[in-house]
């Protein structure tokens, strides 16, 4: 191994992991492929990266293995499926799943993997979507054991302006959930204020500049709100995939006794957005439920 340079493998070839393997090709790595729908690997490819058939012939190839993919099962079908990550595997290898799954079966898989193969699991989420992933600037949080964390601490400044360890495995994926939290309910928020304002009759456009500095100012309110105004929607993640994870921390939630009436009110705000067709636009088209006019 050199450790300036692991050779990487990426698992997931989406929204995200498209940026994400284009910026570790430009800083200097050689990644290997693979993605479950075949034919969205062409970027990477041009760029550079090797494709394989399955997530076996990636982690035989790999000593770090990144991945982001849809959902619970997609990661558990890509590391214990047939042609997964389980079949490559090797101790001394070390598995960082991206995406955004339910904590209790994220520990149980990194345990599965372990046990049956010696290979670490690093779940580390990240929040600043494709822009981020471009410029390197994601912000990363990440469960695991000590040693996995600090073997692909270097990669993961490539990717992220910071990488913050937070526990054990499962710790990152339950800091994701804080997170979408905050973010989901504050679209809402933002799409309800924009409401107001439009109907009030002001000019919406100049919200940021004047509630800047103060304390209604975010950078949220700054980057996302004049898209609103502009019903820019083009998708730099989903709002299935927000629905999705609301509904992910409030069954966590549940489980835990811990009420959450403002993210069951964003979800269902998501849920009506979606079931109206809205699904495959950005986060922020929760703004299109306060118009007066068919989505």
């Amino acid at each position: 191994m050199t450790s300036d340079r692991p050779v990487l493998g990426f698992l997931g070839i989406g929204l995200m992991g498209e940026k994400m393997t284009l910026r570790l090709l430009s800083q200097g790595y050689a990644v290997h492929v693979w993605n479950f729908v075949a034919g969205k690997t062409a970027a990477v490819e041009a760029a550079g990266a090797r494709v394989h058939a399955d997530a076996a012939s990636v982690t035989r190839a790999a000593e770090i293995v990144l991945m982001c993919v849809l959902d619970t099962d997609a990661v558990e079908n890509s590391v214990f499926g047939k042609g997964g990550v389980v079949e490559g595997a090797a101790a001394g290898k070390v598995l960082v799943d991206h995406s955004t799954i339910v904590p209790d079966r994220s520990r149980a898989m990194a345990e599965r993997l372990r046990r049956e193969t010696g290979m670490g699991w690093v779940d580390a989420p990240v929040s600043g979507g494709p822009p981020a992933a471009v410029a390197g600037q994601l912000s990363i949080m990440a469960g695991g054991e000590p040693t996995d964390i600090e073997r692909v601490r270097p990669v993961m400044g490539v990717l992220g302006q910071r990488f913050t360890a937070m526990g054990p495995p499962g710790a990152g994926q339950t800091t994701k959930f804080v997170n979408q939290i905050l973010v989901c309910t504050h679209f809402a928020v933002l799409a309800e204020a924009l409401a107001f304002a439009q109907a009030a009759g002001i000019d919406a456009a100049r919200l940021p500049e004047a509630l800047g500095g103060g304390y209604a100012d975010s950078p949220m309110l700054q980057r996302f709100l004049p898209r609103m105004v502009a019903r820019d929607f083009a998708p730099a993640g989903y709002a299935r995939q927000v629905l999705k994870d609301l509904d992910m921390v409030q069954a966590t939630a549940k489980d835990m006794k811990v009420p959450l009436p403002m993210t069951s009110q964003a979800a269902t705000l998501y849920r009506m957005l979606v079931a109206r067709g809205g699904g495959e636009l950005d986060a922020i088209a929760i703004a299109k439920l306060f118009d007066r006019t068919p989505l």
